[in-house]
């Protein structure tokens, strides 16, 4: 049977963009991805920060086998005591601060996102929440209402009300925050305004602005998160604990898995008033989190977030050129900053041309995003940078 299958993804597979790329990837593994007619491409985006350890890493794969094999569903409102569950919990909560030793599993970080500031709602009794411009924290309606970037919320408002939006890294605005406040949502890396680094300094006076007001203090983790920017997590470089930690995309080492961390103390609130505070159907599913413990087994045994620094000082060694206006780079999460849009699209389309995945960021169309699997060779991580190197030269 000769099945289109372009045909069918443009017209029956909802689209999101006038112009999908339709690569038609028949074949995942390491950091390589493989189309039908079998040519290789190198993704050098992790699939969005996901595929942190590369494509059907043999022990999640073998993880994942062995929890469908034993149980999928059963119910995962926290009624029942689930073995992937409990020993997930275990390990996380044991590589966090104290405080931070209760999850929430979500199905993804929007819903990691939504769940929080339920929380902190519920916690606070306040409705007023604190977000930053050009600050991305899902798509769905109240992570879209915290979210800083207007071209994208203007076309589905009313959004949830009571949302102020203060700049990152602006001392002075942190006198907004107050008793009316119920919680302070901020990325320590925004990551789709095109990498850029919280200040250390501003961290720490926002985080004693929250605790003056009784206001939660809420990290998103969801792309710097799982050894990507060179800890574990991002807010390790700091010496700031969030009241509540978002987790997700490189969690399930390519399942789709996200939650939120807070204390126990916090996470009690939604078991009453109302009962069932926060429910979800299939967060925590068993296979996901089988899938999310063999992945940090993995990253803490083989410690590959220190991989990530070595993976950043390559990036910065072979990103020089005269078109390069600037390259930010934590770990290994990186912008490429161009002139403009046109030039990076171009740019982007080169790569692709050569097997080289790379991508621009939602809010920073003018920088090309890196965030390579960390299991990519130096040898690996320096012919794909000669390619982008390369195509700039030919765009």
């Amino acid at each position: 049977m000769n099945i289109n299958h372009r045909h069918i993804f443009l017209h029956n597979v909802a689209q999101t963009s006038p112009t999908p790329l339709a690569l038609e990837i028949v074949k995942a593994e390491g950091i390589y991805m493989t189309d039908a007619n079998g040519k290789q491409y190198i993704d050098l985006i992790s699939g969005i920060s996901v595929s942190n350890l590369g494509h059907c890493h043999p022990k999640v794969v073998e993880a994942i086998n062995k929890q469908a094999q034993t149980y999928m569903h059963l119910m995962v409102y926290g009624e029942y005591v689930q073995y992937p569950q409990t020993q997930y919990a275990k390990l996380l909560t044991s590589l966090l601060p104290p405080q931070l030793n209760c999850i929430y599993f979500t199905n993804s970080g929007t819903e990691a996102t939504e769940g929080a500031l339920k929380l902190a709602k519920r916690v606070t009794g306040r409705s007023e929440i604190i977000s930053f411009k050009n600050s991305y924290h899902g798509s769905t309606h109240g992570a879209l209402s915290v979210m800083g970037n207007e071209e994208y919320k203007n076309s589905f408002r009313p959004l949830l009300p009571d949302v102020k939006q203060l700049e990152f890294n602006n001392f002075s605005q942190l006198e907004q925050i107050s008793s009316k406040t119920a919680c302070v949502i901020i990325e320590p890396i925004q990551g789709e305004a095109g990498v850029h680094i919280a200040n250390s300094e501003y961290l720490k006076a926002l985080r004693k602005k929250c605790d003056d007001h009784c206001v939660l203090l809420i990290f998103d983790e969801i792309q710097s998160g799982f050894g990507r920017t060179g800890t574990l997590f991002a807010f390790e470089n700091y010496g700031v604990v969030p009241d509540v930690m978002l987790i997700a995309k490189g969690m399930g080492g390519g399942l789709p898995i996200g939650a939120f961390v807070a204390s126990e103390k916090l996470m009690s609130c939604l078991t009453n008033n109302p009962v069932l505070g926060h429910i979800t159907t299939f967060g925590g599913n068993a296979v996901c989190v089988a899938a999310a413990q063999a992945t940090l087994e993995v990253l803490v045994d083989e410690k590959l977030y220190l991989r990530a620094l070595e993976i950043e000082k390559v990036m910065k060694e072979v990103l020089v050129h005269p078109k390069i206006k600037e390259v930010r780079c934590v770990g290994a999460l990186c912008a490429i900053e161009f002139e403009d849009t046109e030039l990076n699209m171009k740019i982007i389309s080169k790569c692709i041309e050569k097997g080289v995945i790379t991508d621009w960021f939602l809010h920073c169309s003018t920088a090309m995003r890196l965030a390579p699997p960390l299991i990519i060779s130096n040898k690996e991580l320096r012919f794909a940078l000669q390619q982008i190197i390369a195509s700039i030269n030919e765009a």
